[in-house]
């Protein structure tokens, strides 16, 4: 009998060491790891992506690049993958609605993660809410894409250049391009000789001196006039330089608009020539007349339309004059003859 509670009290104790080694490794297991914690110290969140490749269950939620959490699963809602994730309470406080969740990559093989934007302004997310999604990076498959499409644009390039294609295979493929190419270098290298011993203006400006110092007295008057207009000499320069002038020239100008705001207004002569419409309708009547008179002399009525038109009445009102006028050269000779002067004395 003793034996037995001797055997029933060894087992009992190898019992209770191993739950305590059980107990000391899971504390140890969740120490090492930093990022979990115990069931009561995560609370649950979730988000959404267009695409989750290289993510799983266990794969890391980050915060700024530090692991807070674990992804627990995942589900294709609609055209959308909705992902849940459990996170450290103690972080709560950083993920708000102002934070982004994004896909993440924590290895060159494909590996991804869910990285949160924090934000300390905001409210922050409930559990079971749902992290605003951000934009997600480029990830390696698709700068491979990218990599692949270039590569075929560029083949499709050397295949057309290589069939004599465009300018540049024209120019790899055609002799006649090459003659041409070759001629105008030949006729480049000509000109450039022709320069060198002194053809053309081009040549006289380099090798010819006398040329040269006329351009450069060009450039020293040119400066000399730059000068003067700096210092304020001539019309030109005090336009450019004196204040009085530019203010008087300003002066002239308000004048001038304040002349052309009352003829808008219609004041004066001139501003009611152009807005009054009653002188308008005067001169109107005035020009109807006018035309009416000059209608009614070409068709030869009144004394001046017989005048312009009468060939006898201008006949003879033209011999009246000449017979008028010989009259008064007589008197004028001889006065007595034609002039009595009678004094009578009652």
């Amino acid at each position: 009998m003793p034996r037995t509670r001797s055997l029933a009290w060894s087992e009992l104790k190898l019992g209770i060491l191993t739950i305590v080694a059980m107990g000391i490794a899971t504390i140890a297991i969740v120490m090492l790891t930093g990022t979990k914690g115990f069931f009561w110290q995560q609370y649950t969140l979730k988000t959404r992506f267009n695409n989750v490749a290289g993510l799983k269950p266990g794969s890391p939620v980050r915060i700024a690049g530090i692991p807070v959490g674990s992804v627990g699963s995942w589900d294709l809602v609609g055209d959308v993958v909705e992902v849940t994730f459990n996170v450290n309470k103690e972080r709560r406080n950083l993920i708000t609605n102002e934070s982004e969740a994004t896909l993440g990559s924590i290895s060159l093989l494909g590996e991804a993660s869910v990285d949160i934007k924090p934000a300390t302004h905001g409210t922050p997310i409930p559990e079971y809410g749902y992290v605003p999604t951000g934009k997600i990076p480029a990830q390696i498959a698709d700068v491979a894409d990218q990599a692949s499409t270039g590569i075929q644009e560029l083949n499709m390039v050397l295949k057309s250049i290589n069939s004599g294609k465009g300018t540049v295979g024209k120019l790899m493929t055609d002799d006649s391009v090459y003659t041409e190419l070759q001629r105008s270098v030949t006729a480049l290298g000509d000109v450039a000789n022709g320069i060198k011993q002194g053809k053309g203006a081009a040549g006289l400006l380099l090798s010819d001196k006398a040329t040269a110092a006329e351009l450069d007295r060009s450039l020293k008057n040119l400066e000399s006039v730059t000068a003067q207009l700096n210092s304020g000499k001539g019309s030109l320069g005090m336009l450019m330089n004196d204040d009085s002038f530019a203010r008087s020239l300003s002066s002239t100008t308000d004048s001038l608009q304040a002349l052309a705001a009352k003829i808008n207004r219609g004041e004066g002569t001139a501003g009611k020539l152009l807005n009054d419409t009653a002188l308008y309708d005067k001169l109107t009547s005035i020009s109807s007349r006018l035309d009416d008179a000059v209608a009614q002399l070409n068709k030869g009525d009144g004394t001046v339309g017989l005048l312009l038109k009468d060939r006898q009445l201008y006949e003879n009102m033209n011999k009246s004059l000449t017979e008028f006028s010989s009259f008064l050269q007589k008197v004028e000779s001889d006065p007595n003859r034609y002039l009595h002067i009678k004094v009578s004395i009652f």
